[in-house]
């Protein structure tokens, strides 16, 4: 077990959500740590001389972007953990430290998005969302023998076998759902879900669920026109990115009653209070609260602190993030 030197980069006030007591002391034990060392500006004098002596870098939500000088200053860096998810945004543009391990936390923080995606996908088969809606109104919609609600028998279709993605596809299935997925970098399908085509995939399902990472090629890739290829009824649930959708095009489509939709993100982030979406009965907003909230953060820092005791007992690390994944890995 080799003793390693760390310094957080992250604002302050995220450090005790982020490592509880317990993690601490793991981390103090297989690193010298200053938890009151907490740097939120690689230009100030003590981050500097900090950064001089670091082996390990924690980052987190909030850390200033890393670019060259910032790394040139930190000569004896041999990883940064960043304690959160996509690193794209950690990184300066073309830069990827040389030598330098890099591992994130977006596991342990797809964890709750896949939860909570499974229960808006419930939910939303109800018409919960809806129905509460009236429920509130003074209307009281029983609906047993309304065909449009309920669970049973329904196909869901997951656009991107992302992390989040493959970890949503099983809680599906357990319920008893047909499933179908849309990923081109698949090189292969995954047991229990029938590969097919995006608008394939648009067409056939009762609930379409978005897993793909922003990227240019995957900005609005769900316009208009697959929009239109949704079944009369259908519904639309997006814990994903915003950028993936047409958010004016799919006004349209709600607003006309023919489609659905749960939207945890929107584009843009946030909509402004006027936006038609908020006054629309089918059509649920919530602020981004899919990811890692409240109890759930420190899930984030234990995932980081196991990350520095693999590092420190010569085992490969399990966020481990390359340049080429850089690819596939959303740019926020």
């Amino acid at each position: 077990m080799t003793r390693l030197r760390a310094v957080l980069a992250m604002p302050p006030d995220l450090v005790p959500v982020l490592f509880r007591a317990a993690a601490r002391s793991r981390l103090a034990a297989v690193a010298d740590i200053d938890f009151g060392l907490v740097t939120g500006d690689f230009a100030e004098p003590t981050a500097r001389d900090a950064l001089a002596r670091t082996e390990v870098l924690i980052t987190g939500w909030g850390c200033p972007r890393l670019n060259a000088a910032v790394l040139a200053a930190a000569p004896r860096l041999r990883a940064i953990v960043h304690a959160a998810g996509s690193v794209r945004p950690l990184l300066a543009p073309g830069l990827w430290p040389s030598g330098v391990v890099v591992s994130s936390a977006a596991r342990a923080n797809a964890e709750p998005v896949a939860q909570f995606t499974l229960a808006m996908v419930l939910l939303a088969h109800k018409r919960a969302f809806a129905r509460a809606r009236a429920y509130a109104g003074g209307q009281v919609l029983r609906g047993y023998a309304d065909l449009s609600l309920g669970n049973a028998g329904r196909t869901v279709g997951v656009v991107g076998a992302s992390r989040v993605g493959r970890l949503v596809l099983p809680l599906l299935a357990a319920q008893g759902f047909r499933l179908l997925l849309a990923d081109p970098t698949l090189a292969g399908a995954i047991p229990g879900a029938e590969l097919t085509g995006l608008d394939e995939l648009m067409a056939r399902s009762d609930l379409v669920t978005l897993h793909a990472p922003a990227l240019p090629q995957t900005y609005r890739m769900i316009d208009d026109r697959r929009l239109a290829l949704m079944r009369d009824g259908a519904i639309l649930v997006n814990t994903a990115r915003g950028a993936l959708v047409d958010t004016e095009a799919l006004t349209r489509h709600c607003a006309d009653g023919r489609i659905d939709a749960v939207l945890d993100v929107t584009d843009p982030e946030p909509l402004p209070p006027s936006h038609p979406l908020f006054a629309l009965p089918n059509v649920l907003l919530t602020p981004h609260l899919a990811g890692a909230l409240g109890t759930e953060v420190a899930m984030l820092g234990d995932f980081a602190v196991a990350e520095v005791e693999r590092l420190a007992g010569g085992q490969p690390l399990l966020g481990e993030v390359t340049a080429a994944d850089l690819r596939y890995i959303a740019l926020w």
